[in-house]
Protein backbone atom coordinates (compact mmCIF):
# COMPACT_ATOMS: atom_id res chain seq x y z
CA UNK A 1 0.00 0.00 0.00
CA UNK A 2 2.77 2.30 0.69
CA UNK A 3 4.15 2.04 -3.07
CA UNK A 4 0.94 2.40 -4.34
CA UNK A 5 0.34 5.51 -2.15
CA UNK A 6 3.79 6.87 -3.38
CA UNK A 7 3.45 6.22 -6.93
CA UNK A 8 0.43 8.23 -6.79
CA UNK A 9 1.50 10.83 -4.82
CA UNK A 10 4.08 10.93 -7.65
CA UNK A 11 1.74 10.48 -10.45
CA UNK A 12 -0.40 13.89 -9.11
CA UNK A 13 3.26 16.06 -9.22
CA UNK A 14 3.75 14.91 -12.37
CA UNK A 15 0.42 16.38 -13.71
CA UNK A 16 0.63 19.59 -11.75
CA UNK A 17 3.88 20.30 -13.58
CA UNK A 18 2.27 19.56 -16.59
CA UNK A 19 -0.89 21.69 -15.86
CA UNK A 20 1.67 24.60 -14.83
CA UNK A 21 3.98 24.33 -17.81
CA UNK A 22 1.55 25.91 -19.66
CA UNK A 23 0.93 29.04 -17.25
CA UNK A 24 3.32 31.69 -18.19
CA UNK A 25 2.65 33.32 -15.03
CA UNK A 26 4.37 31.35 -12.69
CA UNK A 27 7.87 32.41 -14.27
CA UNK A 28 6.99 35.56 -12.56
CA UNK A 29 9.17 34.77 -9.42
CA UNK A 30 10.27 37.51 -6.69
CA UNK A 31 13.90 37.63 -6.29
CA UNK A 32 15.10 36.58 -3.12
CA UNK A 33 16.60 39.56 -1.75
CA UNK A 34 15.11 42.83 -1.96
CA UNK A 35 15.04 44.66 -4.91
CA UNK A 36 14.21 48.59 -5.54
CA UNK A 37 10.97 47.98 -7.54
CA UNK A 38 9.90 45.88 -4.36
CA UNK A 39 11.02 48.96 -1.98
CA UNK A 40 9.98 52.35 -0.90
CA UNK A 41 6.42 51.23 -0.42
CA UNK A 42 5.56 52.23 2.80
CA UNK A 43 6.92 55.15 4.33
CA UNK A 44 9.26 53.30 6.91
CA UNK A 45 10.97 52.15 4.14
CA UNK A 46 11.62 56.25 2.81
CA UNK A 47 12.91 56.63 6.76
CA UNK A 48 15.19 53.95 6.38
CA UNK A 49 16.90 55.02 3.35
CA UNK A 50 17.22 58.50 4.65
CA UNK A 51 18.63 57.63 8.09
CA UNK A 52 21.05 55.55 5.42
CA UNK A 53 22.04 59.29 4.00
CA UNK A 54 23.01 60.59 7.90
CA UNK A 55 25.15 57.35 8.34
CA UNK A 56 27.35 57.57 5.60
CA UNK A 57 28.38 60.58 7.85
CA UNK A 58 30.23 58.06 9.72
CA UNK A 59 32.70 57.62 7.06
CA UNK A 60 33.91 61.90 7.94
CA UNK A 61 34.77 60.65 11.88
CA UNK A 62 35.31 57.25 12.46
CA UNK A 63 38.80 55.54 13.11
CA UNK A 64 38.55 53.63 9.68
CA UNK A 65 40.76 50.49 10.54
CA UNK A 66 44.17 52.78 10.88
CA UNK A 67 45.17 56.19 11.86
CA UNK A 68 46.59 56.68 8.10
CA UNK A 69 42.86 56.17 6.75
CA UNK A 70 40.66 57.92 9.25
CA UNK A 71 40.04 61.60 7.33
CA UNK A 72 39.82 64.26 10.18
CA UNK A 73 43.36 65.40 9.87
CA UNK A 74 42.01 66.42 6.41
CA UNK A 75 39.62 68.91 8.15
CA UNK A 76 41.80 69.42 11.42
CA UNK A 77 45.55 70.00 10.16
CA UNK A 78 45.59 72.48 7.98
CA UNK A 79 44.73 75.93 10.16
CA UNK A 80 46.97 77.34 12.28
CA UNK A 81 44.68 76.12 15.38
CA UNK A 82 46.01 72.79 15.69
CA UNK A 83 49.10 71.31 14.87
CA UNK A 84 51.53 67.90 15.42
CA UNK A 85 55.46 67.81 16.18
CA UNK A 86 55.50 64.78 13.33
CA UNK A 87 55.22 64.71 9.91
CA UNK A 88 51.46 64.31 8.95
CA UNK A 89 50.79 65.22 5.26
CA UNK A 90 48.16 67.84 6.45
CA UNK A 91 50.18 69.20 8.78
CA UNK A 92 53.44 69.95 6.19
CA UNK A 93 51.43 70.86 3.29
CA UNK A 94 54.40 69.82 0.57
CA UNK A 95 53.59 65.84 1.02
CA UNK A 96 49.86 66.30 0.13
CA UNK A 97 49.14 64.50 -2.99
CA UNK A 98 46.79 62.57 -5.58
CA UNK A 99 47.67 59.19 -4.38
CA UNK A 100 46.53 60.18 -0.88
CA UNK A 101 44.44 57.30 0.64
CA UNK A 102 42.38 59.61 2.91
CA UNK A 103 41.50 62.11 0.32
CA UNK A 104 40.32 59.12 -2.20
CA UNK A 105 38.48 57.86 0.56
CA UNK A 106 37.07 61.24 1.97
CA UNK A 107 36.24 62.40 -2.20
CA UNK A 108 34.47 58.54 -2.49
CA UNK A 109 32.49 58.93 0.88
CA UNK A 110 31.19 62.59 0.39
CA UNK A 111 29.91 61.12 -3.41
CA UNK A 112 28.51 58.04 -1.98
CA UNK A 113 26.41 60.60 1.08
CA UNK A 114 25.31 62.66 -2.58
CA UNK A 115 24.10 59.72 -4.14
CA UNK A 116 22.04 58.29 -1.50
CA UNK A 117 20.14 61.52 -1.00
CA UNK A 118 19.66 61.59 -4.82
CA UNK A 119 18.10 58.26 -4.58
CA UNK A 120 15.76 59.68 -1.76
CA UNK A 121 15.18 63.02 -3.90
CA UNK A 122 14.24 61.10 -6.91
CA UNK A 123 11.45 58.63 -4.55
CA UNK A 124 10.30 61.15 -2.44
CA UNK A 125 8.95 62.92 -5.48
CA UNK A 126 7.88 60.13 -7.33
CA UNK A 127 5.44 58.95 -4.63
CA UNK A 128 2.59 57.48 -4.85
CA UNK A 129 -0.21 59.32 -2.81
CA UNK A 130 -1.22 57.30 0.54
CA UNK A 131 2.43 55.85 1.32
CA UNK A 132 3.17 58.60 3.63
CA UNK A 133 0.76 58.55 6.98
CA UNK A 134 2.49 61.00 8.89
CA UNK A 135 1.65 64.32 8.54
CA UNK A 136 5.02 66.32 7.49
CA UNK A 137 7.24 63.36 7.03
CA UNK A 138 7.39 63.23 2.85
CA UNK A 139 8.20 66.99 2.70
CA UNK A 140 10.66 66.48 5.86
CA UNK A 141 12.66 63.48 4.29
CA UNK A 142 12.46 65.84 1.38
CA UNK A 143 14.05 68.39 3.00
CA UNK A 144 17.20 66.27 4.76
CA UNK A 145 17.95 64.58 1.58
CA UNK A 146 18.32 68.02 -0.07
CA UNK A 147 20.29 69.16 3.07
CA UNK A 148 22.56 66.44 3.06
CA UNK A 149 23.25 66.97 -0.54
CA UNK A 150 24.18 70.33 -0.07
CA UNK A 151 26.48 69.30 2.83
CA UNK A 152 28.31 67.01 0.30
CA UNK A 153 28.48 70.07 -2.32
CA UNK A 154 29.52 72.34 0.71
CA UNK A 155 32.30 69.68 1.49
CA UNK A 156 33.91 69.49 -1.82
CA UNK A 157 34.07 72.75 -2.48
CA UNK A 158 36.33 73.82 1.19
CA UNK A 159 38.25 70.69 0.49
CA UNK A 160 38.66 69.86 -3.81
CA UNK A 161 37.14 73.45 -4.92
CA UNK A 162 36.48 72.32 -8.10
CA UNK A 163 34.08 68.65 -8.55
CA UNK A 164 31.15 67.35 -10.40
CA UNK A 165 27.94 68.89 -9.09
CA UNK A 166 25.59 65.95 -8.55
CA UNK A 167 22.06 66.97 -8.93
CA UNK A 168 20.32 64.39 -10.09
CA UNK A 169 20.60 59.96 -9.93
CA UNK A 170 22.85 58.90 -12.48
CA UNK A 171 21.29 55.86 -14.45
CA UNK A 172 23.12 55.74 -17.94
CA UNK A 173 26.61 55.26 -18.87
CA UNK A 174 26.74 58.31 -20.69
CA UNK A 175 26.07 60.26 -17.24
CA UNK A 176 28.91 58.20 -15.75
CA UNK A 177 32.01 60.89 -16.79
CA UNK A 178 30.70 64.16 -15.46
CA UNK A 179 33.14 67.34 -16.23
CA UNK A 180 34.63 69.28 -13.24
CA UNK A 181 32.65 72.53 -11.66
CA UNK A 182 34.37 76.06 -12.01
CA UNK A 183 34.23 78.58 -9.66
CA UNK A 184 31.29 78.49 -7.10
CA UNK A 185 29.31 75.85 -9.09
CA UNK A 186 29.40 73.73 -6.04
CA UNK A 187 28.69 75.94 -3.15
CA UNK A 188 25.88 76.71 -5.36
CA UNK A 189 23.88 74.02 -5.75
CA UNK A 190 24.35 73.63 -1.82
CA UNK A 191 22.89 77.36 -1.51
CA UNK A 192 19.78 76.09 -4.12
CA UNK A 193 19.01 73.02 -2.24
CA UNK A 194 19.11 74.32 1.35
CA UNK A 195 16.83 77.44 -0.01
CA UNK A 196 14.57 74.83 -0.70
CA UNK A 197 15.24 72.32 2.61
CA UNK A 198 14.47 75.25 5.00
CA UNK A 199 10.85 75.13 3.60
CA UNK A 200 10.56 71.94 3.67
CA UNK A 201 12.05 70.68 7.31
CA UNK A 202 10.04 70.79 10.37
CA UNK A 203 11.10 73.22 13.19
CA UNK A 204 12.04 70.51 15.28
CA UNK A 205 11.76 67.09 15.99
CA UNK A 206 10.55 65.12 18.72
CA UNK A 207 12.32 63.26 21.26
CA UNK A 208 12.98 60.48 19.88
CA UNK A 209 14.13 62.28 16.56
CA UNK A 210 16.51 64.64 18.34
CA UNK A 211 19.16 65.75 16.46
CA UNK A 212 17.61 65.06 12.74
CA UNK A 213 18.63 68.39 10.83
CA UNK A 214 15.53 71.59 11.45
CA UNK A 215 14.71 74.48 9.83
CA UNK A 216 16.97 76.23 11.79
CA UNK A 217 19.94 73.84 10.33
CA UNK A 218 19.16 74.38 6.90
CA UNK A 219 19.22 78.53 6.86
CA UNK A 220 22.39 78.27 9.17
CA UNK A 221 24.66 76.24 7.04
CA UNK A 222 22.49 78.38 3.41
CA UNK A 223 23.70 81.65 5.76
CA UNK A 224 27.15 80.20 5.77
CA UNK A 225 27.75 79.37 2.48
CA UNK A 226 26.24 82.49 1.31
CA UNK A 227 28.75 83.79 3.46
CA UNK A 228 31.34 81.95 2.11
CA UNK A 229 30.45 82.41 -1.46
CA UNK A 230 30.23 85.80 -0.58
CA UNK A 231 34.12 86.15 0.68
CA UNK A 232 34.90 84.71 -3.00
CA UNK A 233 32.66 87.16 -5.14
CA UNK A 234 32.95 90.11 -3.25
CA UNK A 235 29.54 90.80 -3.83
CA UNK A 236 27.06 92.64 -0.86
CA UNK A 237 23.82 90.94 -2.00
CA UNK A 238 25.61 87.81 -1.10
CA UNK A 239 26.25 88.46 2.15
CA UNK A 240 22.90 90.39 2.71
CA UNK A 241 21.15 86.99 2.03
CA UNK A 242 23.01 85.06 4.64
CA UNK A 243 21.78 87.99 6.44
CA UNK A 244 18.29 87.10 5.48
CA UNK A 245 18.85 83.25 6.23
CA UNK A 246 20.42 83.61 9.53
CA UNK A 247 17.64 85.76 10.67
CA UNK A 248 15.24 83.12 10.12
CA UNK A 249 16.61 81.20 12.81
CA UNK A 250 14.24 80.28 15.84
CA UNK A 251 15.22 79.59 19.70
CA UNK A 252 18.23 78.99 18.66
CA UNK A 253 21.02 80.22 21.64
CA UNK A 254 24.11 80.11 23.33
CA UNK A 255 24.03 78.15 26.42
CA UNK A 256 25.75 79.54 29.15
CA UNK A 257 28.54 76.96 29.57
CA UNK A 258 31.26 77.64 26.64
CA UNK A 259 32.32 73.96 27.18
CA UNK A 260 28.68 72.36 27.03
CA UNK A 261 29.37 72.72 23.48
CA UNK A 262 31.85 69.82 23.33
CA UNK A 263 30.68 67.26 25.91
CA UNK A 264 28.76 63.94 25.62
CA UNK A 265 26.28 64.57 28.15
CA UNK A 266 25.10 68.01 26.76
CA UNK A 267 24.66 67.18 22.99
CA UNK A 268 21.88 68.78 20.48
CA UNK A 269 21.47 71.38 23.04
CA UNK A 270 19.63 74.84 22.66
CA UNK A 271 23.37 76.31 20.58
CA UNK A 272 23.06 73.12 18.41
CA UNK A 273 21.82 73.65 14.57
CA UNK A 274 23.90 70.42 13.40
CA UNK A 275 25.89 67.52 14.81
CA UNK A 276 26.82 64.34 13.60
CA UNK A 277 25.28 61.93 15.96
CA UNK A 278 28.28 59.63 17.11
CA UNK A 279 27.00 56.26 18.99
CA UNK A 280 27.75 52.55 19.02
CA UNK A 281 26.55 50.11 16.33
CA UNK A 282 24.27 47.65 17.43
CA UNK A 283 26.28 44.60 17.31
CA UNK A 284 29.28 46.08 18.77
CA UNK A 285 31.33 49.16 17.43
CA UNK A 286 34.65 47.43 15.60
CA UNK A 287 36.99 50.17 14.45
CA UNK A 288 38.90 47.86 12.06
CA UNK A 289 36.69 46.38 9.85
CA UNK A 290 35.05 47.57 6.42
CA UNK A 291 32.08 50.05 7.40
CA UNK A 292 29.18 48.44 5.48
CA UNK A 293 26.48 48.60 7.41
CA UNK A 294 25.17 45.31 6.11
CA UNK A 295 25.28 43.87 9.80
CA UNK A 296 25.38 44.98 13.21
CA UNK A 297 29.10 44.60 13.07
CA UNK A 298 30.22 48.31 11.87
CA UNK A 299 31.07 51.57 13.37
CA UNK A 300 29.16 55.00 14.54
CA UNK A 301 31.89 56.20 16.63
CA UNK A 302 33.59 59.23 16.56
CA UNK A 303 37.71 58.71 17.16
CA UNK A 304 39.19 61.61 19.08
CA UNK A 305 41.84 59.46 19.10
CA UNK A 306 44.35 62.34 17.75
CA UNK A 307 43.38 64.78 20.48
CA UNK A 308 44.00 62.14 23.96
CA UNK A 309 47.06 60.37 22.52
CA UNK A 310 44.84 57.46 22.60
CA UNK A 311 46.65 54.07 22.26
CA UNK A 312 45.43 53.41 18.35
CA UNK A 313 47.79 56.50 17.46
CA UNK A 314 50.78 53.69 18.20
CA UNK A 315 53.55 56.11 18.72
CA UNK A 316 52.47 59.12 16.62
CA UNK A 317 52.45 62.52 18.09
CA UNK A 318 49.37 63.32 19.26
CA UNK A 319 47.35 66.69 17.62
CA UNK A 320 48.09 69.63 20.11
CA UNK A 321 47.29 73.89 20.19
CA UNK A 322 49.83 75.84 17.89
CA UNK A 323 51.15 78.59 20.08
CA UNK A 324 49.41 81.14 17.85
CA UNK A 325 46.22 79.64 19.35
CA UNK A 326 47.37 79.56 22.77
CA UNK A 327 48.62 82.95 22.87
CA UNK A 328 46.24 84.50 21.07
CA UNK A 329 42.87 84.43 24.30
CA UNK A 330 43.31 87.27 26.50
CA UNK A 331 44.54 86.18 30.42
CA UNK A 332 41.00 85.49 31.67
CA UNK A 333 39.25 84.17 28.96
CA UNK A 334 38.09 80.93 29.98
CA UNK A 335 37.99 79.20 26.46
CA UNK A 336 41.66 78.58 26.53
CA UNK A 337 41.55 76.39 29.68
CA UNK A 338 38.66 74.28 28.22
CA UNK A 339 40.13 74.07 24.53
CA UNK A 340 43.91 73.59 25.75
CA UNK A 341 45.94 72.23 28.58
CA UNK A 342 47.98 76.23 29.19
CA UNK A 343 50.62 73.78 30.34
CA UNK A 344 51.60 72.07 26.59
CA UNK A 345 48.84 72.71 24.73
CA UNK A 346 47.20 69.41 24.77
CA UNK A 347 43.33 70.11 23.09
CA UNK A 348 40.75 69.58 25.99
CA UNK A 349 37.46 69.96 23.16
CA UNK A 350 35.62 66.84 22.98
CA UNK A 351 38.27 64.77 24.84
CA UNK A 352 37.56 65.96 28.63
CA UNK A 353 34.29 65.42 29.10
CA UNK A 354 34.04 61.81 26.73
CA UNK A 355 32.54 58.64 27.16
CA UNK A 356 34.03 56.11 24.79
CA UNK A 357 34.77 52.51 24.66
CA UNK A 358 37.58 50.16 23.48
CA UNK A 359 40.31 51.84 25.59
CA UNK A 360 38.63 54.95 23.93
CA UNK A 361 39.36 54.58 20.79
CA UNK A 362 35.44 55.03 20.06
CA UNK A 363 33.97 58.02 21.19
CA UNK A 364 30.13 58.52 21.38
CA UNK A 365 30.77 62.45 21.91
CA UNK A 366 28.78 64.19 19.32
CA UNK A 367 31.19 66.57 16.96
CA UNK A 368 29.47 69.74 16.59
CA UNK A 369 29.44 70.54 12.71
CA UNK A 370 27.50 73.58 13.20
CA UNK A 371 26.40 75.80 16.07
CA UNK A 372 24.80 79.39 16.61
CA UNK A 373 28.00 81.30 18.10
CA UNK A 374 29.45 80.02 14.73
CA UNK A 375 25.93 82.10 13.35
CA UNK A 376 26.31 84.74 15.22
CA UNK A 377 30.34 85.63 14.16
CA UNK A 378 29.09 85.11 10.36
CA UNK A 379 26.56 87.52 10.41
CA UNK A 380 28.60 89.92 11.99
CA UNK A 381 30.79 89.04 8.97
CA UNK A 382 28.30 89.66 6.97
CA UNK A 383 26.90 92.94 7.74
CA UNK A 384 30.89 93.89 8.26
CA UNK A 385 31.43 92.62 4.87
CA UNK A 386 27.96 94.47 3.22
CA UNK A 387 28.69 98.04 4.79
CA UNK A 388 26.03 97.42 7.11
CA UNK A 389 26.38 98.10 10.47
CA UNK A 390 29.07 98.56 12.72
CA UNK A 391 27.41 98.83 15.45
CA UNK A 392 25.52 95.62 15.61
CA UNK A 393 28.20 94.09 13.95
CA UNK A 394 30.62 93.94 17.23
CA UNK A 395 27.44 93.57 19.07
CA UNK A 396 27.22 90.54 18.03
CA UNK A 397 30.55 89.60 18.77
CA UNK A 398 30.23 91.07 22.13
CA UNK A 399 27.34 88.14 22.46
CA UNK A 400 30.06 85.30 22.25
CA UNK A 401 32.42 86.93 23.98
CA UNK A 402 29.88 87.63 27.17
CA UNK A 403 29.04 84.06 27.05
CA UNK A 404 32.55 82.96 26.97
CA UNK A 405 33.68 85.24 29.98
CA UNK A 406 30.91 83.49 32.04
CA UNK A 407 31.23 85.58 35.32
CA UNK A 408 34.69 86.40 35.10
CA UNK A 409 36.35 90.34 33.04
CA UNK A 410 37.62 88.30 30.12
CA UNK A 411 37.26 89.06 27.37
CA UNK A 412 35.94 92.02 27.69
CA UNK A 413 33.64 93.70 25.44
CA UNK A 414 34.79 95.12 22.24
CA UNK A 415 34.11 99.00 21.81
CA UNK A 416 31.02 99.81 19.80
CA UNK A 417 32.86 102.77 18.57
CA UNK A 418 34.99 100.65 16.26
CA UNK A 419 34.31 101.60 12.60
CA UNK A 420 37.12 100.73 10.42
CA UNK A 421 36.55 97.38 9.07
CA UNK A 422 39.15 96.00 8.35
CA UNK A 423 40.05 96.13 11.93
CA UNK A 424 36.65 94.61 13.09
CA UNK A 425 37.24 92.33 9.90
CA UNK A 426 40.32 91.26 11.67
CA UNK A 427 38.61 91.08 15.26
CA UNK A 428 36.32 88.62 13.72
CA UNK A 429 38.67 86.29 12.32
CA UNK A 430 40.57 86.73 15.79
CA UNK A 431 37.03 85.88 17.39
CA UNK A 432 36.68 82.89 14.61
CA UNK A 433 40.09 81.20 16.21
CA UNK A 434 39.06 81.40 19.86
CA UNK A 435 35.90 80.27 19.69
CA UNK A 436 36.16 77.23 16.97
CA UNK A 437 39.35 76.47 17.45
CA UNK A 438 39.84 72.49 17.11
CA UNK A 439 36.59 71.99 15.39
CA UNK A 440 37.44 71.24 11.93
CA UNK A 441 36.94 74.63 10.28
CA UNK A 442 39.43 76.81 10.27
CA UNK A 443 40.81 75.82 7.19
CA UNK A 444 38.08 76.60 5.64
CA UNK A 445 37.56 79.99 6.71
CA UNK A 446 41.43 80.67 5.72
CA UNK A 447 41.05 79.47 2.36
CA UNK A 448 37.59 81.56 1.97
CA UNK A 449 40.01 84.45 2.92
CA UNK A 450 42.78 83.88 0.84
CA UNK A 451 40.98 83.19 -2.08
CA UNK A 452 38.76 86.37 -1.39
CA UNK A 453 42.20 88.34 -0.95
CA UNK A 454 41.40 89.19 2.36
CA UNK A 455 44.54 87.41 3.69
CA UNK A 456 47.68 86.48 2.48
CA UNK A 457 48.93 82.67 3.87
CA UNK A 458 52.36 81.54 4.21
CA UNK A 459 54.39 80.10 6.76
CA UNK A 460 54.79 82.70 8.76
CA UNK A 461 50.95 82.99 8.96
CA UNK A 462 50.62 79.65 10.53
CA UNK A 463 53.09 80.65 12.98
CA UNK A 464 54.29 77.00 12.35
CA UNK A 465 58.07 75.23 13.23
CA UNK A 466 57.67 73.01 10.27
CA UNK A 467 60.75 73.70 7.63
CA UNK A 468 60.20 76.10 5.22
CA UNK A 469 60.74 74.15 2.47
CA UNK A 470 57.84 71.84 3.47
CA UNK A 471 55.77 75.35 4.05
CA UNK A 472 52.67 75.59 2.40
CA UNK A 473 52.34 76.74 -1.03
CA UNK A 474 49.57 78.29 -3.17
CA UNK A 475 48.06 74.94 -4.59
CA UNK A 476 47.24 73.92 -1.75
CA UNK A 477 43.95 76.42 -0.89
CA UNK A 478 42.36 73.16 -3.54
CA UNK A 479 43.58 69.54 -1.93
CA UNK A 480 44.29 67.33 -5.50
CA UNK A 481 41.64 65.21 -6.95
CA UNK A 482 42.53 61.52 -6.18
CA UNK A 483 43.88 59.65 -8.83
CA UNK A 484 41.65 57.01 -8.54
CA UNK A 485 39.23 59.76 -10.08
CA UNK A 486 41.30 61.64 -12.67
CA UNK A 487 42.43 58.14 -13.70
CA UNK A 488 38.54 56.80 -14.34
CA UNK A 489 36.99 60.07 -15.58
CA UNK A 490 38.73 61.61 -18.51
CA UNK A 491 36.78 64.75 -17.93
CA UNK A 492 38.15 65.60 -14.39
CA UNK A 493 40.12 68.51 -14.57
CA UNK A 494 42.98 68.28 -11.78
CA UNK A 495 44.02 71.07 -9.99
CA UNK A 496 46.68 73.28 -10.67
CA UNK A 497 50.09 72.23 -9.23
CA UNK A 498 49.60 68.69 -8.54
Amino acid sequence: MKTLRFFKILSLAFAIMIVNSCDESILDLQPNAVTEEAYFVEEIEFERAVLGIYAKMTDFYWYNGGQNSCVLPVTLLPGDDITTTGQEEFEIFSNINPASGRLSYFYSAIYQMIARANVVIEKVIAVEDGIYVTAGRKDAHLGEALFLRAYGHYLLWNIFGTAPVRNFRVKVIAEMNPTSSSGTELLDQAITDLTEAATLLPATWDAANRGRVTKNSANGLLGKALVFKGTITGAAADHQAAITAFDKIAGASLVANFGDNHAFDTENNAESLFEYQATQAFGFDNIWLSNDFDNAVGALSVYWGFYNNNFTMFGKPRFIATQKLADMYPVGDPRKALTLDPANNNIRKYVSRDRSNQGGSSSVNNPRILRYADILILKAEALNESNGSTVEAINLLNQVRTRARGAGVEPANLSTGITDRAQIRQLIMNERLMELAGEGGRYFDLRRWALGSKITLNNAFFNSAIPTDLAWSAKHLNFPIPTSETDRNPNITQNEGY
